[in-house]
């Protein structure tokens, strides 16, 4: 839907999340393994109903299930930066965020310090390390999401006075101000 250019730095991977779903086909790029393996997600194994794979199948549904709860707590937070409420009850972002661990990295060639996602890197530790970038840059509210019901797409809001309302003046946009036309 968005025919913006994508969010800056790190935001461009919360962006990416959040369009994951196309909520006006009901298309889940989660639901391919391409889809998943874009955000590390494990994939399911290749004999789903072998009884010796149901500890991976288990794991890779558990993350899948994180991922698409991350996916539309982060949407309501988009929505809400936009001046919306959440299109439907979700966790709350910040409860997500707390319980992903983080760390404080010092470049040792310029000691520039940045936050970065501990461990293994979870999404969920990638997407708050891209969270608190953001904050620091003074970006995340200008990440929001389509005002319009049947499409809440991410984009990034380059609006000199970071109002913009849809993720595409061409489509969403249009629709809206075509709705209100014949509505008069």
């Amino acid at each position: 839907m968005n025919d913006r250019s994508a969010a800056p730095g790190s935001l461009a991977l919360v962006e990416s999340l959040v369009n994951t779903l196309d909520l006006e086909s009901g298309a889940d790029a989660l639901d391919t393994a391409e889809g998943r393996a874009r955000f590390g997600l494990p994939e399911n194994p290749e004999n789903p109903e072998d009884p010796a794979n149901a500890d991976a199948v288990g794991e890779a549904g558990g993350e899948v299930a994180r991922a698409r709860e991350l996916r539309e707590s982060l949407r309501a937070a988009l929505l809400a930066h936009a001046g919306h409420p959440p299109h439907r009850e979700v966790t709350p972002l910040g409860e997500l965020l707390a319980s992903a661990p983080l760390l404080v990295t010092i470049d040792e060639h310029d000691g520039s310090a940045r936050l970065a996602a501990a461990g293994a890197a979870s999404l969920l530790s990638r997407t708050a390390a891209a969270v608190a970038e953001a904050l620091i840059a003074g970006t995340w509210t200008r990440l929001k999401a389509c005002e319009a019901v049947t499409c809440h797409w991410a984009y990034y809001d380059r609006s000199p006075a970071g109002r913009g309302r849809w993720c595409s003046m061409q489509v969403c946009g249009a629709r809206a101000k075509m709705r209100r036309y014949r509505a008069k």
